[in-house]
This record gives C-alpha cells, sequence and structure tokens, in this order.
C-alpha cells in the first residue's frame, strides 16, 4: 500500500478529527483536502509511522486555519448565516456519524490550543507528544490544555449542583417537552404548561409577523408547529444557571429557550440569542458532554 492508500484508507477519521475542531463539515474538508495535496508530494520513504504523520498535519492545518480566521476578526457564526444547504449537510453529519450536538456547542467555548489538545487526546485517543507537535508546545503544557478543556467542559453553575435533586423532576420536563414538539404532540404540549404559561420571544428570531409574546398553554402548543426545525435542532442544557433548550443547528449555536416552573408546570418560555458570555454547560454534574445526543 503506498502513502496515497494509507490516506484514503485514514480520510473518514482525518474528516472526524477536523470537524471537531473546526466545528463545520465544510472547513474539515477544505482542510483534509490540503493535507491530501501535500501527501502527493511527498515520498512514502521519508515517513515512518503514515497515520501519525497524517494527524499532526491535519491538526497543524486546523490550527492555521483557526488562527487565520481570528486574525481577520471572524467570529463563529450563528446558524443562520449559514446557507441552508450547508446546514442540512451537518445536520445529516451529526445524525450519519452520531455527532453530539451538546458537545459541538461546548467545544465552541473553548481556546483553539484547548479545543485541540481536548478533541486530540480525550476524543481521539492521540498521545499527547503527538499534540504537542501539532502545538508546537511541550508535551507538559498539551496536557495541562487538555485538562483545563475538560474542567471547562464539566463545569456547571454553583447553585445548579445544589439544585440538581430538587430541579430533576423539571429536567424530564423539558425532555417530555421537547420531545412532544418534535412529534407534534399537541395534548401533551397543553398538559405540561400551566394554563396560563406565557412565551416571550426575541423578535429576531421569530417570523415576519410574529407575536413577541404568546399566552396561553394552547396558543403555545399550537405555535410548535412551526418552529419544528428549530425544536429537532435542540438539546437540553445550562444557560446562566437556568435550564434551557439550546437550539444549534448543524451543532451552530442560535439561541437558547430557557424555562420557568411552578411546580410541575412550565410557566413560561424565553426564546433568545445566544451571546459570547453566556455561560453554558452539560445538563446535569457529572454528564459527560460527549455523551448527550
Amino acid at each position: 500500500m503506498d502513502l496515497i492508500d494509507d490516506f484514503e484508507a485514514a480520510r473518514p477519521r482525518l474528516l472526524a478529527l477536523a470537524h471537531r475542531i473546526l466545528g463545520s463539515f465544510e472547513d474539515a474538508e477544505d482542510v483534509v483536502q490540503t493535507a491530501w495535496l501535500r501527501t502527493q508530494s511527498m515520498d512514502r520513504t521519508r515517513i515512518d509511522n503514515p497515520g501519525g504523520w497524517f494527524t499532526t498535519v491535519v491538526g497543524r492545518l486546523c490550527v492555521d486555519h483557526v488562527r487565520s480566521r481570528e486574525r481577520r476578526g471572524e467570529v463563529p457564526l450563528l446558524s443562520d448565516a449559514i446557507p441552508d444547504e450547508r446546514l442540512a449537510a451537518e445536520e445529516e453529519l451529526l445524525r450519519r456519524e452520531d455527532v453530539s450536538r451538546a458537545l459541538l456547542v461546548l467545544l465552541g467555548r473553548l481556546t483553539t490550543t484547548q479545543r485541540v489538545a481536548y478533541v486530540m487526546h480525550d476524543l481521539f485517543r492521540i498521545p499527547f507528544d503527538e499534540i504537542a507537535d501539532v502545538l508546537d508546545t511541550t508535551t507538559t503544557n498539551a496536557k495541562k490544555l487538555a485538562s483545563r478543556a475538560r474542567r471547562r467542559l464539566e463545569a456547571v453553575e454553583p447553585t445548579f449542583a445544589e439544585e440538581a435533586a430538587r430541579t430533576s423532576g423539571h429536567w424530564q420536563i423539558v425532555d417530555a417537552f421537547l420531545a412532544a414538539a418534535r412529534g407534534g404532540d399537541i395534548d401533551t404540549l397543553v398538559a405540561l404548561m400551566a394554563p396560563d404559561v406565557v412565551r416571550a420571544a426575541d423578535p429576531g428570531l421569530l417570523p415576519e409577523g410574529g407575536a413577541v409574546e404568546v399566552i396561553g398553554n394552547r396558543a403555545v402548543a399550537e405555535e410548535t408547529r412551526f418552529f419544528t426545525t428549530r425544536i429537532r435542532a435542540s438539546i437540553p442544557m445550562h444557560v446562566n444557571g437556568a435550564l434551557a433548550a439550546v437550539i444549534a443547528p448543524g451543532g451552530h449555536p442560535l439561541a437558547a429557550i430557557t424555562f420557568g416552573f411552578e411546580y410541575d408546570k412550565i410557566t413560561r418560555l424565553e426564546i433568545a440569542r445566544l451571546k459570547p458570555t453566556d455561560e453554558v454547560s452539560a445538563r446535569r454534574p457529572g454528564t459527560a458532554p460527549e455523551m448527550m445526543g
């Protein structure tokens, strides 16, 4: 088997690695294609470990891509700024490869070096000495970067851990609400909400002419029919200390639906755009983000 054959065999894994680092399948394809072009000019006899060499090249290209984006002052796109056909392709990728939507949202909150170290080591089991080579740092520092990333991904608001037991039933209600909304089960939605429930939303997230505020469980339940696509792209998480569903088509965050409760009924839903300063974490302490679909 020559180097080109080795690369083709490794391509799916390299694409998966680049996608987790870059958060974009389109960018991942560009990086892997660039690595492919470099491979074509290489002499197989000069490479002892083709798999490791491919990983290092793709990792470095990912770092260069992100840093170039940062130098241009670009920020990660909200999902409504990404073409529909690209989002559709990325949604298909998430389903096909069982990629965690929550994990992609959380990875976007890390620094570039933290994200690279975490993805390469914790998700792809790449040794720290190879990660250090990609990041042009020491093995010790690569370990520290992965550890910091892990702590950030596992962090929760202090009050959340204390109230986890009390709110566990509320998480079940959020799960039931999303499941019913995805399936168009209006009667279940009505039963989950208080009769005078209020839905408030950022006008920019509504279709033209959409009401900023809707009152009443039947009215709110009926309205979910117009947002099925976004609801299907949502994942229960924790936003600024509140129970929420983060809407992230293709893993690109757009907004969060936060829930208010009185006993076992939803009394308020607020839909607002996610901001870089928002604290987003896994839905419950100790939940590994890569296990959340």
